[in-house]
């Protein structure tokens, strides 16, 4: 289950002009949500402190103007926008990262009460800078530098990864893997990629009781472990993570789809946890480490991450200062160390400037866009156009933001 199905689940369960929540309150969701058997427990109980539906009204950017704008008045940000185009055709840029791809959900029905959840990419070509259709694909990594693409194929998991280019639409080469996966990242430097493997495919749905609703697998996770790979060779060894799913126990499952990620120097792999201990990290024979100092305080559903000095880390939601924003915290002590305008943040620009999901004037919690904000300034640049306000739908596209 993706951050925005998150999201969207947390959002229902608070109403408008709520303030944030105490800390703690995921806990009691989980454990509210346990007795009442609801299928949504994970998604809810991760996100639920991330986001609250408020609005803020934001200045307009003319659309694809490239934009040279004081940055906190430290430093310039270099900005290619499109504020007329949800989901965007052309390239979206700021500072340090680009929109290499975006993709969109549709459940796909195989029986009376099973279904699968399917993604259809748009990716980045880089000579064109436009975005194009790549429906084959069930899963995609775009490496640094937005030349290369790691995809997978459909009917999850899968022995194979492929290397395409991304600007002819080929694969350049196959790489066999000896434990099927459904879900691949590449390193901060892009010479590794860890896959993560699982027994079945972990986008499955179920029909919710009641109602013709799809949901994942209630406490239902197929992950095995995961392979790390060479790029360049293609070689790849595997390592075996056990999940220890105790019913009994709210803080030992794993959402159906828990995907590992590399840390941000490259030397450890981790994953999320939909409660505490939040996260665990691993050295590359699977054994359990202590998380580095920089990521001990950073939250596996806020994409963001930590900034490209290590300094500080993306935080949660926080509606403090303005209606829509969200904490930046010291990365080593987790201390607040500011507030910035955007609901969800999803990407470091440069040293104090991120890209971030925010919602519109009319307060409508789906009616977001792409933002540019920046730590200490009250200026919110729009990036794209606003994603459709209702649930569900084929303008619900999700972005993949990546080094260029």
């Amino acid at each position: 289950m993706n951050v925005d199905e998150l999201v969207r689940d947390a959002l229902r369960d608070q109403a408008d002009g709520q303030p944030p929540a105490a800390p703690g309150f995921a806990d009691r969701v989980l454990a509210v949500r346990r007795r009442r058997r609801s299928r949504r427990l994970a998604s809810a109980a991760a996100a639920a402190a991330a986001v609250v539906a408020v609005a803020v009204a934001v200045p307009m950017l003319d659309s694809g103007k490239q934009d040279v704008r004081p940055s906190g008045g430290v430093e310039q940000t270099s900005v290619t926008a499109r504020p007329d185009q949800s989901p965007p055709r052309d390239l979206i840029a700021a500072g340090r990262v680009a929109l290499a791809a975006y993709y969109t959900f549709r459940n796909v029905e195989q029986s009376a009460d099973h279904a699968v959840s399917e993604r259809t990419y748009w990716l980045l070509n880089p000579e064109t800078k436009k975005y194009e259709k790549a429906d084959r694909w069930s899963y995609v990594a775009v490496a640094p530098g937005l030349k290369t693409a790691a995809v997978l194929e459909r009917d999850l998991p899968v022995s194979r990864i492929g290397l395409l280019d991304l600007a002819s639409g080929e694969v350049k080469r196959w790489l066999p893997v000896d434990h099927p996966v459904a879900g691949v990242e590449f390193s901060p430097d892009g010479t590794k990629l860890v896959a993560t493997t699982y027994s079945q495919n972990p986008d499955q749905r179920v029909k919710i009781e009641g109602s013709d609703d799809w949901d994942a697998p209630f406490m239902k996770s197929y992950r095995t472990g995961f392979h790390v790979v060479d790029v360049a060779s293609g070689r790849s060894s595997w390592t075996e993570i056990k999940i220890g799913l105790d019913p009994d126990d709210p803080g030992s499952f794993l959402n159906s789809r828990q995907d590992f990620a590399f840390s941000r120097d490259g030397s450890l792999v981790w994953s999320g946890l939909p409660s505490e201990p939040g996260k665990k990290f691993y050295d590359v024979s699977g054994k359990e480490v202590a998380p580095p100092a920089r990521e001990r305080h950073r939250d596996w559903f806020v994409e963001a991450g930590v900034s490209p000095d290590g300094a500080l880390v993306a935080g949660q939601f926080a509606g403090k200062k303005w209606k829509t924003s969200s904490w930046v915290l010291d990365s080593r002590t987790g201390g607040t160390r500011t507030e910035v305008h955007g609901q969800q943040l999803l990407a470091w620009v440069d040293g104090d400037s991120l890209v971030a999901w925010d919602i519109g004037p009319d307060g409508n919690e789906y009616h977001q866009r792409l933002v540019l904000v920046t730590m200490g300034s009250d200026k919110v640049v729009p990036l794209s156009g606003f994603r459709s306000p209702k649930d569900n739908t084929k303008g619900r596209w999700e972005p993949v933001f990546v080094e260029r």
